[in-house]
């Protein structure tokens, strides 16, 4: 892969953290043997994302529960938009060819 092939799939590792975890496991998935800093970018988008969605998902189960859910609805919008503008700085940096992390990753995959 190119060098400007691989700064393309790493930067949409990351951009697509509006979407959740799958588009960078798919992208760490089928590009981490092709290109060194799409496999590491992936990793890192995939880190940052995986908790998160798990948790989003799991708030929005518990949004149906009456009187409280509001609560839960609300938390996961929130988490998605933090996933979201975390995604597009972290994009937005990598796009630049600068490696980014982020400032809480669990690093569950190494």
């Amino acid at each position: 892969m190119t060098p400007s092939e691989d700064r393309r799939w790493a930067t949409l590792a990351h951009f697509g953290g509006v979407m959740g975890c799958i588009p960078s496991l798919t992208i760490y998935l089928v590009f981490r043997d092709r290109g060194p800093f799409t496999a590491q970018e992936s990793k890192e988008a995939l880190n940052h994302t995986l908790p998160l969605t798990v948790i989003m998902l799991t708030c929005y189960v518990l949004a149906l529960l009456p009187a409280i859910g509001w609560i839960f609805g609300i938390a996961a919008v929130f988490l998605w938009v933090v996933m979201t503008l975390s995604g597009l700085i972290a994009g937005i940096e990598c796009n630049k060819g600068r490696p980014y992390r982020y400032w809480m990753n669990l690093r569950l995959i190494h």
